[in-house]
């Protein structure tokens, strides 16, 4: 049994079913377009990076950007900036797992962002910092279905053993970033939200007259 495949067709499943809920929602094309700049902002990040071992600020973007506008827009910037950076890397098939993992980050960022509206400089960046490991070890699940033989536990917890320093150098770079640059970027992105908010409760109310 081909577990890579049956497991990319479920993801790609999952991705059908978040998209179908998301065109089904009342959105603007404020919000429209401000997925497509973040997106692009967060993929074509991670290409200057390319060369540093696993240091990169796409993660911290998307996860930022899942904070202040929700679950469902930070899975959308995190899926698509997968796709967007690895048009300029190279795509494989790796890329749908990007797609989630990243997809992920935004999402539970969101769900963060609902339950603690204010959280200190320090928190946001440790949730940066465990996301930093949570995606590699997506990507390493991605590699062990895919790569690796015999699918054992022992294999797997090998992978992830040998691999900790190049996983550590993804976290440390995500609790940097959003350490140092988090609360701007959150204050950056909160005016666009207050914004768009506005504009969209401005437009219902002169459709009323």
């Amino acid at each position: 049994m081909n577990y890579g495949l049956i497991s990319t067709i479920i993801i790609l499943f999952l991705f059908i079913l978040i998209f179908f809920l998301y065109q089904r929602k009342d959105i603007s094309v404020k919000e429209i377009s401000l997925v497509a700049t973040l997106s692009a902002l967060a993929g074509a990040s991670r290409v200057p990076f390319a060369a540093l071992a696993n240091l990169q600020p796409t993660t911290f973007l998307v996860i930022i950007s899942g904070y202040v506008f929700g679950p469902i827009f930070g899975f959308m910037v995190g899926a698509f900036s997968a796709l967007i950076s690895n048009s300029f890397l190279g795509h494989g098939p790796w890329t749908p797992w990007q797609m989630m993992a990243w997809g992920l980050a935004g999402l539970t960022a969101g769900i963060l962002g609902k339950f603690m509206k204010k959280p200190s400089r320090l928190k946001l960046a440790l949730f940066a910092f465990v996301w930093g490991f949570l995606f590699d070890y997506i990507m390493k699940l991605w590699h062990w279905l895919f790569l690796v033989y015999p699918l054992s536990l022992r294999s797997f917890l090998a992978m992830i053993t040998t691999s900790f320093y190049f996983d550590l150098t993804h976290s440390i770079g995500n609790f940097g970033f959003t350490y140092i640059l988090g609360k701007d970027f959150v204050n950056v992105l909160i005016r666009f939200k207050d914004r768009i908010s506005y504009t969209q409760i401005t437009t219902e109310g002169n459709n009323k007259f």
